[in-house]
């Protein structure tokens, strides 16, 4: 655990001093762009191996809902952030209110992660796993990594940058929510 809190400490040092505009773009095509390939892939795999070793003790068996599930929330989520709140995070805009509610939803889809390590004992592969379960659970951890990583970039770099471009008090102050 050490090691993923280290790379994610280096991830955010590397993105610190970025522009909104760049972070937004490298969001966009490293892990909007990755998600919207890895998801459907994932179910697919998810499908086959619940159909084959349904039956087997180990199997994840409701995994592929749960990732089709994860698709349509993720897929929602990213679409507000690239119609609505990138656009003003880029102009350097930070609304308050819509950031609040992306927040929230990260916190959902850490929850879905952790769901995710439920239905498959933690990734842990049983004694001769076929070829299509061991690249499910390789992919899983894939996502699981890519999906910390950019959650952890937008709530630690590029939503924290509305802190200094909020004015202080008393000098026409605004939540950002007006915006």
């Amino acid at each position: 655990m050490n090691t993923i809190n280290e790379h994610l400490q280096a991830v955010e040092k590397q993105w610190q001093n970025a522009t909104s505009q760049d972070l937004v773009e490298h969001i966009y095509l490293r892990f909007h762009q990755r998600h919207r390939e890895q998801l459907p892939e994932l179910k697919q795999l998810a499908m086959r191996v619940e159909e084959v070793h349904g039956d087997h003790a180990e199997a994840p068996n409701g995994l592929a809902e749960h990732l089709n599930n994860m698709l349509q929330e993720l897929e929602s989520h990213m679409m507000k952030e690239e119609q609505i709140l990138f656009p003003m995070l880029s102009r350097g805009v930070y609304p308050s209110g819509p950031i609040s509610v992306m927040e929230e939803e990260h916190v959902q889809h850490e929850a879905e992660l952790e769901r995710i390590n439920e239905l498959t004992n933690n990734l842990t592969l049983p004694e001769g796993a076929c070829g299509t379960w061991t690249a499910l659970y390789n992919g899983l951890k894939e996502l699981q990594d890519d999906l910390y990583e950019h959650i952890h970039l937008e709530n630690n770099v590029l939503f924290v940058e509305k802190k200094a471009a909020v004015p202080e008090h008393g000098k026409d102050f605004c939540c950002g929510s007006c915006q």
